[in-house]
């Protein structure tokens, strides 16, 4: 659908979707929700996207599948930002009502360039127990570590050094040894392509009180130990290894590891 941003011009969006809702088989409670977060995110252009007096364009897309509904809202004009002086509640307030009633919600956009906002709706809203109470999603395991994967390994330098010197500075590290931690970071990802058949890296980041603890794979059999003699230094008899305060490999279930541990303070 595309037609001016008007307030008016809501309520044909609301009953369009409403009714392609209807024939894919949402239940009455989830199309409510479904023209609840339509409404939102429509107003949101109407008041918001374009300059006061103009009137833009509203797009609206809605695409079925077998779980529900994904409906995409956009419009072309300066991006999201709240305009003073309306009556209209806080944007934050509407958004985080879409997000509340759909099953995946994501904007897209950025200043003068328009902006998309896209939200899935399931078939069937999530049953309420006979206690009234809805029952939250289960949530999953929160992990001691920081963990990044990284494809293809090529990018790995500028995220590894970003990532460990943002953890060791909060970690209260001494300049000395983030400068240490960089250059470790900067050996290894320059030779860690070569350490990855498939190209991709996963990353494990554990800020200790006593320091950072950087685990890198997983890799084919003996990578590790290849990725390790990588920091040898043989034109002055020496390895950048001796800049960690640990420097080990581990194996588990799905390869190897390469494991560097940066203390707080030098030894």
């Amino acid at each position: 659908m595309s037609l001016p941003a008007r307030a008016e011009n809501v309520v044909v969006v609301r009953h369009a979707i409403a009714g392609l809702a209807e024939r894919i088989g949402m239940d009455d409670a989830a199309i409510a929700d479904l023209k609840t977060v339509v409404t939102e995110a429509c107003m949101n252009v109407v008041v918001h996207a374009y300059p006061e007096g103009e009137v833009g364009l509203l797009e609206i897309q809605a695409v079925p599948d077998l779980d529900g509904l994904t409906v995409a809202v956009r419009d072309f004009g300066r991006g999201i930002s709240p305009r003073p002086g309306v009556d209209r509640p806080s944007l934050r307030i509407g958004l985080a009502l879409i997000a509340a009633l759909s099953s995946s919600f994501e904007i897209r956009g950025g200043n003068e360039q328009g902006t998309e906002i896209r939200m899935h709706l399931p078939l069937r809203s999530r049953p309420i127990p006979e206690d009234g109470h809805a029952q939250p999603a289960e949530a999953p395991p929160v992990p001691d570590a920081t963990e990044i994967q990284v494809g293809p390994a090529e990018l790995l330098g500028p995220v590894l050094s970003r990532a460990l010197t943002a953890l060791a500075a909060r970690q209260e590290i001494t300049v000395d040894r983030i400068s240490d931690a960089m250059l470790l970071a900067d050996a290894i990802s320059a030779a860690a392509p070569r350490s990855f058949a498939d190209g991709h890296v996963k990353l494990s980041i554990v800020d200790r009180p006593e320091g950072v603890e950087l685990k890198i794979g997983p890799m084919e059999s003996g990578a590790a130990d290849g990725l390790r003699s990588s920091l040898s230094l043989p034109d002055v008899g020496g390895s950048l290894e001796t800049l960690a305060d640990e420097v080990r490999t581990e194996a588990d279930g799905d390869g190897e590891y390469l494991v560097v541990g940066i203390a707080a303070t030098a030894r």
